[in-house]
């Protein structure tokens, strides 16, 4: 199971550990929560299914499936969630500014291991939660 466990709610975005099992491995930024408003908001925390799928502009990715009133949220590579995320969720290594804005970066490394831990798989669980 991946657990999302969000630390840090500011106006440019949520942010949080991310954990295999329990044990950290990544680091995740989202939208800021805007009442789960799709293309705005960070989603609501809860249990969801993780399904791969092929995307257009990202290629291999998962999405995450049955968030309620939404659909098209992926797991994908970016750095500051206002500009690289429409809903989804972006990974990376390490937290750091980017202008004026809280980013995650390192997101290619981020997402190459976080893609490698599910290499042999076409779905998994995800729960995210608060915590903070």
């Amino acid at each position: 199971m991946i657990t999302i466990k969000r630390i840090s709610y500011l106006p440019e975005g949520t942010f949080g550990g991310v954990l295999q099992d329990g044990v950290p491995f990544a680091l995740s930024a989202e939208l800021p929560w805007v009442s789960n408003l799709p293309t705005k908001s960070c989603i609501p925390t809860g249990k969801y299914i993780c399904k791969r799928v092929n995307s257009p502009k990202f290629g291999e990715v998962f999405e995450i499936t049955n968030v309620p009133k939404r659909s098209n949220i992926l797991f994908h590579r970016g750095n500051v969630p206002k500009k690289d995320s429409k809903g989804c969720i972006l990974i990376g290594e390490q937290f750091e500014m980017i202008g004026l804005s809280v980013a995650v970066i390192a997101s290619g490394k981020g997402y190459s291991e976080f893609m490698e831990r599910h290499n042999d798989v076409d779905g998994f669980e995800l729960e995210i939660i608060n915590g903070c």
